[in-house]
C-alpha cells in the first residue's frame, strides 16, 4: 500500500501510483510555470500559495478521473492546472473578503502585501488560467465559464443571504454546490473528458464530484469551529469572525428558533455579537465545540459523502474506482 495525494489517499496498485505521482508532478511544475511572470513581484506573489502546498485535491481528481479512459493523454495535466489555478485565484479573493490572516500556514496574501495586490494577483491566476484553458478547445472553455459563473454566483448568493421564506440551510447547500461543488465537479469532468471516456463515465464522474465537493467545503466549516490552526493551516474561527453562516452555525440557529433553549438563544446572541474580541470569540469558538450543532455538521458531511460514493456504483471495478471511494472516507474523516 503506498500513500499519494490529499488525505494520506491510499493506493493500491503500482502502475495507478506511479501514473498519479506523475501526474501531479507534471502539475506542479505546470503551476510554477503558469504563475511565472516578466515582472519579479508579480511572480512572488503569484506563486505565494503555490509554494505554500495544499492539498492539490482536484488535480488529484483529475489524475484519477482519467483512469477512466487513456490516462496519458495530452490535455489531461494543462486541464488539472487550469482547474487547480482557478481554485488558487478564488483563494487569493476569498481571503480578501474574510480578511483572512493565515492560509495553509503562512500569512495570506492580503496581509502580506494588502487587499489590492491580493485580489489583483488572483485576476492574474484568472488569466494564466484561461491562456491554459484556450489549448483544450472551446468545449472545454465552454465547461470552465460555467462552472465559474456558478462558482462567482454561489460566493454572491452567500454574501447576499437566503431569500425571506427559504429554508437557510438549503440555501446554503445550493452556495457550496456553486462555489465548491461546481469546479470539483469540473476537475472530475475535465479529467474523463481529456482521457476520452465514455459520455456517460464522464457524467458519473462529474455527478460523484458535485457531491465529493460539497462534503469537502463541510468538512471546512466543521474543521473551522473543531480544529486548532495547525490542523487546518488556517485561523480556527475565520468564518466564525467574519459572520460567514457556516452549517454548524445555521444548525445552532435553527435550533435555537424551533426550541427556544435559554442556552442556544444565548449561544446565538454570542455569535451575532463582536467577534473581534479574542476572548468573546474563543468561548463561542468553546460553546460551538460542545453543541449538537456541530455533530449535526458531521452528519451533513457524511451525507454528502455517501452520495457521492453511491453515484461511482456504475463504473468499472478497479483500483481508480476505489481510490475515489476512499476520497469520500477521507472527507469524512477530515470531520472528525
Amino acid at each position: 500500500m503506498t500513500v499519494v495525494g490529499p488525505f494520506g489517499l491510499s493506493v493500491r496498485d503500482q502502475a495507478l501510483e506511479a501514473d498519479v505521482q506523475t501526474g501531479l508532478a507534471a502539475v506542479e511544475a505546470g503551476l510554477l510555470a503558469a504563475t511565472k511572470s516578466d515582472v519579479p513581484f508579480i511572480t512572488e506573489a503569484a506563486q505565494h500559495l503555490v509554494l505554500a502546498g495544499g492539498k492539490r485535491f482536484r488535480p488529484l481528481l483529475v489524475m484519477l478521473a482519467a483512469q477512466f479512459g487513456d490516462p496519458y493523454a495530452p490535455g489531461i495535466v494543462p486541464a488539472a492546472v487550469v482547474v487547480e489555478l482557478t481554485h488558487l485565484a478564488t483563494l487569493y479573493h476569498d481571503d480578501v473578503m474574510d480578511e483572512a490572516d493565515v492560509r495553509r500556514g503562512v500569512p495570506s496574501a492580503n496581509t502580506r502585501w494588502g487587499n489590492s495586490i491580493a485580489v489583483l494577483t488572483g485576476d492574474f491566476l484568472f488569466a494564466r488560467a484561461s491562456h491554459t484553458l484556450a489549448d483544450l478547445g472551446p468545449e472545454a472553455v465552454r465547461i470552465q465559464s460555467e462552472a465559474f459563473e456558478r462558482l462567482v454566483t454561489g460566493q454572491i448568493l452567500e454574501t447576499a443571504g437566503p431569500t425571506d421564506g427559504r429554508d437557510p440551510v438549503d440555501h446554503y447547500l445550493d452556495v457550496l454546490g456553486g462555489k465548491t461543488g461546481s469546479l470539483v465537479a469540473v476537475a472530475c469532468r475535465f479529467g474523463a473528458m481529456m482521457a476520452g471516456a465514455d459520455e456517460s463515465v464522464v457524467d458519473t464522474l462529474t455527478q460523484y464530484g458535485e457531491r465529493l465537493g460539497v462534503a469537502f467545503q463541510l468538512a471546512d466549516d466543521v474543521l473551522d469551529i473543531a480544529s486548532d490552526s495547525h490542523e487546518s493551516g488556517k485561523t480556527p474561527g475565520t468564518d466564525l469572525r467574519e459572520g460567514i453562516p457556516t452549517l454548524p452555525v445555521l444548525h445552532l440557529r435553527a435550533a435555537a428558533a424551533a426550541h427556544g433553549r435559554p442556552e442556544d438563544v444565548e449561544l446565538v446572541a454570542l455569535v451575532d455579537g463582536d467577534l473581534t474580541d479574542d476572548a468573546r470569540h474563543a468561548e463561542v469558538l468553546r460553546r460551538l465545540r460542545a453543541h449538537p450543532a456541530l455533530e449535526q455538521a458531521r452528519r451533513d458531511t457524511v451525507r454528502y459523502a455517501e452520495e457521492a460514493r453511491a453515484m461511482l456504483a456504475p463504473l468499472p471495478d478497479g483500483y481508480a474506482k476505489s481510490a475515489l471511494a476512499e476520497l469520500c472516507d477521507a472527507v469524512v474523516y477530515r470531520a472528525g
